[in-house]
């Protein structure tokens, strides 16, 4: 498995990014090129191509609305367990002070690093893609959907 940093990071499901999705655009590309040039059945075509739209939307808004969701939660219950451990309090205050981009950048820092830019982060209040470029040794989350 390749080493896990910031240009890296992100992750693709296949089958649904190269496969599913590019299928379902081209079903779309084709029903509105159709519509243009079948001038018998105009309708037809349009609502075909409205329903495919719908279904592209339906696909990404759900999958990731589901995904996200749970995985926000599992991150922020990360932090408050992780900010417990180094500091032996909980995070209640610090975590209210905090975007949650901010923590779930942090998860890539380790232990040394996660100090610093946590105080970075409630001081200064840098973006969450500031505090994943600032870091020079890159925890890495292979499991983020």
């Amino acid at each position: 498995m390749q080493t896990q940093n910031y240009k890296n990071h992100r992750k693709f499901y296949p089958p649904h990014h190269f496969i599913f999705l590019p299928m379902l655009a081209f079903l779309l590309i084709f029903g509105v090129r159709k519509y243009f040039t079948d001038e018998n059945n105009e309708l037809i075509w349009a609502l075909f191509s409205v329903i495919i739209f719908l279904f592209i939307y339906l696909t990404l808004m759900l999958r990731q609305h589901y995904a996200l969701g749970n995985q926000d939660r599992i991150i922020r219950l990360e932090f408050r367990q992780r900010y417990f451990e180094i500091f032996g309090k909980r995070s209640d205050e610090v975590e209210n002070k905090l975007a949650f981009n901010q923590i779930a950048a942090l998860r890539f820092a380790f232990d040394d690093e996660f100090k610093i830019l946590l105080e970075k982060a409630l001081s200064e209040n840098i973006s969450g893609n500031e505090l994943k470029k600032s870091i020079t040794k890159w925890r890495p989350d292979y499991h983020r959907i």
